[in-house]
């Protein structure tokens, strides 16, 4: 049901039955490794190419959901999702393998909850039964394409970020089972966000600006109050966005307590990792929602929360013809 001017209610309660989350060498040292289902040792993943690598992590997160929920793939109705890299081979070359019906998505680093929004309203008005959602980064190919190739040695700025190399994947189901689930029960699909700001090394505070208009829309659109939430979490604005979010948040008239408003980014990996301003990443969002935080959920440390993932819509073509960053965010509720 639409509410507002760009909020969906999911009144039928679709469950995420069963969740996957990969992740590399640099995940495995950081504050979330346990609740990673599978851990490389390093970035190659057995593979001659990143990108390769960055399949395989989308591809064992998908396969580890279906084989939780006990759930084959012909019995599952689409698969959606998406990254970072030039056409979304990953998650393309991931569908050709899984062989499930494909949406290919592309919100950069919203694509977790631009998914999990997609799917959900699939669910909930009967257009499937079961759909598999999620996104996926690599460090070392992102950063390829979108900065520079580690190999080149640049230093980054402070206000940089470090790209998650992860995939996080969630069956969504119908509501049939006794069992206590978390089921998503709102969505709010954002606009299109442009403050003016150009440099590619401060996705944050770019990405700021459209986290602060879809939260904002949110509470407006569902008549809600911050209170509802036990926890409000950002994807990726690190410690520059973040600030630049909740300051923005304030101007307009709404005051969120610091201590429950997270950032994915800056919960996956420790203080003493070097990471700039914190993690990014289409997998950053989709590692510590479909890892940690549904975790947390089950264990009753929080019974609503509210993802908000979101993304620089920018190109390396872009950056080099001097054009601004537009960003994007989607939110989605989460109950259990």
């Amino acid at each position: 049901m639409l509410q507002g001017k760009q909020s969906w209610v999911f009144q039928n309660h679709p469950v995420i039955k069963a969740t996957g989350v990969s992740g590399g060498p640099f995940e495995a040292n950081g504050m979330l490794a346990d609740d990673f289902d599978i851990l490389h040792d390093d970035l190659w993943m057995g593979k001659t190419s990143y990108e390769q690598a960055h399949r395989i992590l989308l591809e064992e997160a998908a396969q580890t959901a279906l084989k939780k929920a006990e759930t084959k793939p012909e019995d599952t109705q689409f698969f959606l999702a998406g990254d970072l890299i030039n056409q979304i081979t990953p998650s393309s070359f991931a569908a050709r393998d899984l062989k499930i019906p494909y949406f290919g998505l592309f919100g950069a680093c919203s694509t977790s909850m631009e998914g999990l929004a997609l799917a959900s309203f699939m669910v909930n008005y009967q257009g499937a039964n079961n759909v598999l959602t999620g996104a996926s980064s690599h460090n070392a190919a992102v950063e390829k394409q979108f900065r520079y190739p580690t190999e080149y040695g640049g230093q980054k700025p402070p206000t940089a970020q470090w790209t998650v190399t992860g995939a996080g994947v969630a069956l969504v189901t119908k509501n049939q089972s006794n069992e206590q689930l978390p089921y998503t029960t709102s969505a709010t699909i954002g606009k299109v966000v442009d403050m003016g700001l150009a440099d590619p090394f401060n996705m944050g505070g770019a990405m700021a600006p459209a986290a602060a208009d879809t939260i904002l829309t949110h509470f407006q659109d569902l008549n809600l109050d911050p209170s509802h939430y036990d926890l409000i979490v950002t994807g990726d604005l690190g410690k520059i966005g973040r600030e630049t979010a909740i300051g923005l948040l304030k101007e307009k008239g709404l005051a969120i307590d610091e201590n429950k408003m997270k950032d994915c980014g800056l919960l996956i990996y420790t203080n003493e990792q070097p990471v700039q301003s914190g993690g990014s990443g289409a997998g950053c969002s989709a590692t510590v929602l479909y890892g940690h935080l549904l975790n947390e959920m089950k264990k009753g440390m929080y019974k609503r929360i509210l993802l908000v993932a979101t993304g620089a819509l920018l190109s390396p073509l872009t950056v080099q013809q001097n054009e601004s960053i537009p960003c994007i965010a989607h939110a989605v509720s989460i109950e259990i």
